[in-house]
């Protein structure tokens, strides 16, 4: 089955779109990459999604999920255009969308208690625009069984790195850091997983407030190599609340946003930091919030040999050179040293996700995001092979 996976993560720059070859396997589904592409936002979209995420009208709430879905379905058509794939032989289309908001945290009303999410980049206008059955608005329904509705990526982690005698941790360093848990062996029922706290949605936001970069990030993380974390900052740092909270958890620009990069700046100015010290202090955080949960929450119960990381952070030689030192016990290497291309792996697991929901499979795993049960995600939206896929 052709699937295409579409994603815009925390930092909110693009969607990245990957075309996989998904095939039942004996034990779990095999998927293989056809192509992967990201297709940037046009110029200040981006500003006007963080805009509209942090305080924005319901009028501009309502047009940017057209509009994304706009967008969204360029990026399915290109990503089938670059593989030389005809749309027509798509079978599946799976949107994560573009987070606005996310509340996992269960808020009192009358008798209920209210778990919220907001995804945009309508799926009526993919599959319009497509032709291809679109499954879209994964979070919701595990949040509705009393889940956190992230992490939702640790199953198709477990199909594409689970190894049969030794013990992995996906570590995706996007806009937040998650890890997944692979014990060895074939076990789904045993994967685990969970947000550690921030990465680059923090480190992005200080290079553009400081205008360290033009390219408004740390390319490569040279510049925070040329800095010294603070000591007693880093510190108070790694007392927030949400670090020291044991998983299930996940966490998103609803905590680690601009006020507090703001709040941030301000400690710095205080105590006569420079930016390039603020800079190595906020990798300095990413890398030890990282390392202290996994030796409060995972080490003590299983055993890792290899932590496989991806996402941006995976080409910031500063936080690699980071996690290794502070996990010396472990080999920490790049998702590519596997075969699979880092950047595209989120992408694959929407398409993977959206593989098991057309198949009736559940797609979260409830000791992963609290959720009451297993439960089949997502909202499908019907394409021209509608009748054929579902009914063929």
């Amino acid at each position: 089955m052709n699937v295409i996976g579409l994603m815009s993560g925390t930092s909110a720059d693009g969607v990245d779109a990957a075309l996989v070859d998904i095939r039942p396997g004996p034990r779990r589904p095999a998927l293989r990459l056809i192509a992967f592409r990201t297709f940037p936002y046009p110029p200040g979209l981006r500003e006007h999604v963080l805009d509209v995420a942090s305080g924005g009208s319901t009028e501009e709430v309502c047009h940017l999920n057209a509009y994304l879905g706009e967008l969204f379905a360029e990026a399915a058509a290109g990503i089938a255009r670059a593989a030389g794939v005809p749309l027509a032989a798509v079978d599946l289309i799976g949107s994560h969308g573009q987070t606005i908001h996310h509340l996992p945290s269960s808020r009192p009303e009358g008798p209920h208690n209210v778990r919220s999410t907001l995804q945009v980049g309508e799926p009526a206008v993919i599959a319009e625009r497509t032709g291809v059955t679109t499954v879209a608005d994964f979070r919701p329904r595990d949040m509705a069984a009393g889940g956190e509705g992230a992490p939702l990526t640790p199953l198709v982690h477990h199909f594409l790195f689970a190894h049969p005698s030794r013990g992995r941790v996906v570590l995706n360093l996007g806009g937040i850091a998650n890890a997944t848990v692979l014990p060895a062996g074939e076990d789904a029922g045993a994967v685990t997983g969970f947000d550690t706290g921030p990465a680059n949605v923090l480190l992005d936001e200080f290079v553009r407030r400081t205008r360290l970069a033009e390219c408004g990030y740390d390319a490569g993380g040279r510049l925070a190599a040329a800095g010294r974390p603070v000591p007693e900052i880093l510190e108070d740092l790694l007392e927030h609340p949400f670090i020291r909270r044991p998983p299930p958890k996940s966490t998103g620009r609803e905590t680690f946003n601009p006020a507090f990069v703001d709040a941030f700046r301000t400690r710095l100015a205080r105590g006569g930091a420079s930016d390039i010290d603020g800079l190595a202090t906020l990798a300095a955080f990413t890398v030890q919030a990282v390392s202290r949960n996994l030796r409060a929450f995972v080490f003590p119960t299983a055993a890792v040999q290899e932590v496989v990381v991806m996402g941006g952070g995976a080409e910031n030689t500063t936080l690699m050179r980071g996690l290794a030192d502070a996990l010396p016990e472990c080999r920490v290497m790049p998702a590519e040293s596997l075969g699979v291309p880092g950047r595209a792996v989120e992408a694959m697991a929407f398409a993977g996700l959206a593989y098991l929901t057309a198949g009736g499979r559940p797609g979260n795993l409830p000791r992963v995001t609290g959720a009451r049960d297993f439960r089949i995600l997502g909202c499908i939206v019907p394409g021209a092979n509608y009748k054929g896929l579902f009914h063929g």
